[in-house]
């Protein structure tokens, strides 16, 4: 049975930092990509992050140089720094594993495994 389990959310101030982990079982996969969505209250789940297993990144742009993805193979765990965190950051965030290399990076339709999410509170 595959899990996807994530740590590190909780409340922060504006302008702080948090770091989410994902640690996998179950499944390897450290052969395809890994990634980290958000969703807020009444809204859509969001792309927030994913990377490749060579290690090729790519963000969305609200979140591009102020939040770091980055894996261990070797644990199966892909990891999301946050820096200079706002209010709008505020959501549940996700984990997300799929075991194909091809497809959009950006879409929850593409992902067959999710964790169950953490909170990330950003105050103002």
């Amino acid at each position: 049975q595959v899990q996807l389990v994530e740590s590190g959310g909780g409340l922060v101030q504006a302008g702080g930092s948090l770091r989410l982990s994902c640690a996998a079982s179950g499944h390897t996969f450290s052969n395809y990509p890994m990634g980290w969505f958000r969703q807020a209250p009444g809204k859509e789940r969001d792309f927030v992050a994913a990377i490749r297993w060579s290690g090729y990144t790519v963000y969305a742009d609200s979140v591009k140089g102020r939040f770091t993805i980055s894996r261990d193979n070797a644990k199966n765990t892909v990891n999301l720094q946050m820096n200079s965190l706002k209010p709008e950051d505020t959501a549940v965030y996700y984990c997300a594993a799929r075991t194909d290399n091809s497809g959009s990076y950006y879409y929850t339709q593409y992902y067959n495994y999710w964790g169950q999410g953490t909170q990330v509170t950003v105050s103002s």
